[in-house]
């Protein structure tokens, strides 16, 4: 389920407050790590127990939203009981970089990923993938007549047609790819469209809903919402179809989740092995057969056939060090986003 965010990408002078600590595991015998989830829960709580099985080292998870939790680490510096930090989108774990926090990542976890996913100073790693797409109506919207880029939908032909959720770390990555690949002013003049054609909602699910029962036309949104519900039931998917954009168009962003070890950690060599799992064909398979559906990076492992595979996709380059949380909520505040 996707988790409502503050949208504050600045470190608040004090901590937020944050869900209880809970552990995966049995009891509080033996080694244990720290894990600060941006991640899906469902999915990280899914794959914790054959790590903790084959190693032994228990996992407690504190579970939170990409910027909450970032922010959070920011403000307890040093003192983070966090021993690892998982994100939904990379843009998160970049403000807990800056603010020098990790330490490099031992190369058994990076060697299964490829580059791209991988920042230059290996302090962390990309573990998996969604990529944008254009959710629309089937009925409303024919084929031929879709945009052929993402920054089309600010053009007035698309005015009240177009669905997004502001609010979420999910829009706001994708807003950090815009702003990186096309610049300031041209990701302002397409968020004041996109303000002036687009309808909010409250989450990527109500977005999905909201196109399929063709209270709108489209919808700005990641793949894997609508293929999970077609892996589910159909109910609020079988209007509806995806559009991938291409040719490197922001559109086409591919975000990565990110996994990266406190350098604060009194834990380093436990933390190293939880993340050497997360990038492991073990764990990136057991990932790509949950019902999450995000694409795995490491090469051996893959998503069921019915999901547009991750080699087919055109995504654009960015680099996923600048991708700036704190620019996109300012400007996104300045169009009235936000």
């Amino acid at each position: 389920m996707p988790r409502k965010l503050r949208a504050l990408a600045l470190v608040a002078a004090t901590a937020v407050a944050l869900p209880a600590l809970a552990a995966c595991g049995g009891g509080d015998d033996g080694p244990s790590i720290t894990v600060y989830n941006a991640q899906h829960e469902q999915l990280i709580t899914q794959i914790v127990p054959d790590f903790e099985k084959a190693t032994g080292i228990k996992v407690k998870l504190r579970n939170g939203s990409d910027l909450e939790l970032a922010n959070q680490i920011v403000a307890e510096g040093k003192a983070s009981p966090a021993d690892v930090f998982l994100t939904e989108n990379s843009p998160a774990m970049t403000l807990v970089d800056g603010a020098g926090l990790l330490t490099k990542v031992e190369p058994a976890a990076l060697k299964p990923i490829p580059r791209q996913y991988v920042p230059a100073d290996r302090d962390w790693t990309g573990f998996l993938a969604r990529s944008t797409v254009l959710l629309y109506n089937t009925q409303k919207v024919q084929q031929a007549d879709l945009p052929t880029s993402l920054l089309d939908l600010a053009k007035p032909a698309w005015k009240g047609r177009v669905a997004y959720a502001p609010n979420g770390a999910d829009f706001q990555a994708i807003v950090s790819a815009v702003l990186q690949l096309e610049g300031e002013d041209a990701t302002r003049t397409w968020l004041q469209g996109l303000k002036a054609n687009g309808r909010v909602y409250d989450g990527n699910n109500s977005v999905l809903q909201a196109v399929n029962a063709g209270d709108v036309d489209a919808g700005i949104t990641y793949h894997y919402y609508w293929a999970r519900d077609r892996q589910e039931n159909g109910e609020n998917s079988d209007s509806s179809a995806l559009h991938y954009f291409t040719d490197g168009d922001p559109g086409a962003f591919l975000s990565v989740s990110a996994a990266g070890v406190l350098a604060s950690s009194s834990k380093q060599s436990d933390a190293q092995r939880f993340v050497e799992y997360l990038t492991s064909a073990q764990a990136q398979q057991a990932m790509g057969d949950s019902y999450a559906l995000e694409y795995p990076l490491n090469p051996e492992a893959s998503l069921p056939p019915e999901v547009k595979a991750l080699d087919a996709l055109q995504p654009p380059k960015v680099d996923l060090t600048q991708l700036n949380s704190s620019k996109v909520v300012d400007l996104m505040q300045q169009v009235g986003l936000l």
